[in-house]
Order: C-alpha cells, then structure tokens, then sequence
C-alpha cells in the first residue's frame, strides 16, 4: 500500500506548503510515509485536472489518495462526482481526508473485524457523497455572489475586471522560457494548470 499527496492547492506557495506540512505530519503520526506529490491550481469544479488523472493512472490497488479537505478532490457537479467516483472505485483505491474522521481507518493497521470495516466502509462512502455535494453547494454559492458584486461593480461603473498577477507571469516566462523547464515542471513549481502555463508563453510570444 502507497500513499499518494494529492494538493489542488491555489497559486499561493505558503498556502500549498501549509496543505502539504499538514498532511504529512498527519501520516508519519500514524507510522507511514507518503510515496508521491501530485500539485495543480486547477478548479475543483472540473474533472479535467491532469495531476489527479496521472496519480489515479500512476496509483496501484489498494493505495491511498490523501488529502486536506473534500473540497479539494471535488466541487463537481453529480454527474462529474459520479464519475470521479467510479474512476476510484475501478482502481480499488481509498480516500483519506483530514477532515473526514471516519476516513482515517485506512491507516490503521487494527481497525476491527470485518463487520466493523464493511460499516465503517459505507459510512465513509456516505460522508464523502455528502462533503462533496456541500462543497459544491458552497462554490455555487460563493459563484452566485461573486456575480452579483460584480453586475453590481458595472452598474456603479467600479468594475475593473480580473487584473494580471504580473509577477506569477514573470516567474512562468523565467522557468519555462529563459530556464527551459518542461510545462509540467513549470506548472508545478508556480502552483497553475499547464494551459495557464501555455496561455501566458503564448501572449509573451504575442507581445
């Protein structure tokens, strides 16, 4: 059994770092060690996320996908929940998050006899549906709110629009154009997608 980090973390690195030091003194608490790092700055409402589809591809039955928060594994809609979850059931993979008690068993070495497990299984694919169908309600939420400050902003004539992080660009041009770094190794070190990473190549180029 592995256990394999997975950080959708946002493009703040002391955010990312904080995630990471928290899971994994989590892990050495219970006497293991994590395998691998799998970091996107991906939504968490799209289940096109290359990181987490190479760790589910990468992953053998039996390991675990740890993480923070729910919310960091999906805010999909159900459709796309259901689909994740199939996607981890086909490979025989479990589900550890820090905020999911009920989910720490997987670490442990006696968790009780097999009645105990099988209910301990299905209460934690209950409280994992639930999690996930929160944080999706909570993005719609913050989504809805967000558009309304904004058609607000218009309407007052405030509204600016998303404004350029130019130094998350300039550290994107440095690794990937000035040090040659691969686009995947680029998007990891900033903590974006690598379509931010070809986006912002693409308009330097253009500029």
């Amino acid at each position: 059994m592995y256990i394999h980090g997975y950080l959708r973390a946002s493009t703040k690195e002391q955010d990312a770092l904080r995630a990471k030091n928290r899971m994994k003194a989590f892990v050495e608490e219970k006497g293991f060690r994590l395998a691998s790092w799998y970091t996107e700055n991906v939504s968490g409402a799209s289940l096109q996320r290359p990181e987490l589809l190479r760790l589910l591809d990468d992953a053998a039955p039996g390991d675990i996908i740890l993480i923070e928060q729910v919310d960091r594994l999906s805010r999909l809609d159900e459709e796309g929940w259901q689909k994740l979850k199939h996607l981890i059931q086909e490979k025989h993979l479990v589900v550890v998050s820090l905020d999911l008690p009920t989910s720490h068993m997987a670490l442990a070495t006696h968790a009780g006899d097999e009645f105990t497990l099988v209910m301990l299984k299905a209460i934690n694919g209950m409280m994992l549906d639930m999690l996930a169908a929160i944080a999706r309600k909570d993005y719609q939420d913050r989504r809805r709110r967000q558009e309304e400050g904004i058609a607000k902003a218009k309407v007052a004539g405030k509204f600016r629009g998303r404004q350029a992080d130019n130094q998350l660009h300039e550290k994107i041009i440095e690794l990937r154009v000035k040090n040659r770094q691969s686009i995947r190794d680029t998007a990891r070190l900033c903590g974006v997608s690598e379509r931010t990473v070809i986006r912002i190549v693409k308009l330097k180029a253009c500029s």
